[in-house]
């Protein structure tokens, strides 16, 4: 909390002048919830921070710089929704009730902000256009929200782009405000469960491949193995980094082909799990998958699950390195995860060891 707030202004703001690329909606209260716009000099898609070269300190000064407008949805959702629609982040004029100071809000799914401020006045000064793929879409309101999802992204738009459409209430039939937190995690699973039902459908790998790559004190390993589609994730989180106390944090959880219940690694099962469907998507193959996360303490603030799902789509960018055998994908993955003793939390490594051995008998 203290490195967090020796990064963000020190003046109360009683009013705003800039853009406001994104809308936020919170949960408290739901379904009379409170919402408005993130206002901040940024474009707030991490996939912007991470091409700037930004690190961690960088991304939690910016946050601690945005402001959470905050209203009563109903009488603002017009310009909401018209921020949610815009191609690029729409100029406006805020004023708020009370001079906003400084109170971090931190979060496992969306990213920090600095404060938020009850809108009294909110006026927007220029009108983006839309792009042509979400005009098409929000027009059809025949198309359920998860069809939605699945086709803008089939178009080209990412989920940090569908998300805010998704929680302004513009997808799908009968359509609703969404909290933010819950909108992220509906857009992932949405689209990734789409791709796995694709992915069941092709021919598996002929071999065992390993990805790994880092991001911000999170090492993310990713096991490919021939077979039908299974999907494990293994989180830990060492001792005395940002969710564990003296001693490490395990949760574990997976799926085959239909996910049972809300995973208690919560968004970030998710988020990874999208970003090996559209590896596995882009390829024309199907694979048993296990992702092991270990986060370390250099990772001081939460960013959101943004964070684990870039580092899985970074590790699925890298050439793989292939294997030779389960026992060696087990080893080299606990190495370059910093995580040895993963294989103790497994559950799919069991069912797969047993496999083997009825197939071989």
């Amino acid at each position: 909390m203290e490195r967090f707030q020796s990064l963000a202004k020190a003046r109360p703001v009683t009013d705003y002048q800039g853009t406001a690329p994104s809308v936020f909606i919170g949960s408290a209260g739901y379904p009379s919830v409170s919402g408005g716009p993130l206002l901040v000099q940024d474009t707030d898609i991490p996939t912007d921070w991470l091409s700037q070269g930004l690190g961690i300190e960088d991304i939690v000064r910016l946050r601690a710089d945005t402001i959470r407008g905050v209203s009563k949805v109903a009488p603002r959702l017009g310009q909401i929704q018209e921020i949610a629609l815009a191609s690029h982040p729409v100029s406006v004029e805020a004023s708020f009730e009370q001079p906003v100071r400084f109170n971090p809000d931190f979060d496992r799914v969306t990213a920090p902000v600095g404060g938020v401020g009850n809108i009294r006045r909110l006026d927007l000064l220029d009108h983006p256009p839309t792009d042509r793929a979400v005009d098409r879409v929000v027009s059809d309101t025949d198309l359920p929200a998860v069809e939605a999802c699945i086709d803008l992204h089939r178009s080209g738009l990412d989920v940090y782009r569908i998300t805010p459409l998704f929680t302004a209430g513009l997808l799908g039939k009968k359509r609703r405000i969404v909290p933010t937190r819950w909108a992220i995690t509906a857009v992932d699973d949405s689209v990734s469960t789409v791709q796995k039902r694709a992915v069941a459908r092709f021919s598996p790998l002929q071999e065992i491949r390993l990805h790994y790559s880092e991001l911000f004190g999170n090492r993310i390993a990713v096991i490919l193995l021939p077979g039908d589609w299974r999907y494990e994730m293994i989180e830990r989180w060492e001792p005395r980094s940002l969710w564990a106390g003296e001693t490490a944090t395990v949760v574990r959880d997976g799926e085959t082909m239909k996910k049972t219940g809300y995973s208690p690694i919560t968004g970030a099962y998710y988020s990874a799990r999208l970003a090996v469907t559209e590896h596995l998507f882009r390829s024309g193959r199907c694979a048993r998958v296990i992702v092991i996360r270990n986060v370390d303490p250099s990772y001081w603030a939460p960013l959101g699950t943004w964070v684990v799902r870039e580092a899985t789509r970074r590790a699925m960018a890298e050439p793989p390195l292939v294997v030779s055998s389960l026992a060696d994908a087990i080893q080299q993955a606990g190495s370059l995860a910093g995580f040895p003793d993963w294989i103790h939390h497994s559950a799919l490594v069991p069912e797969i060891r047993f496999q083997k051995t009825l197939y071989e008998f």
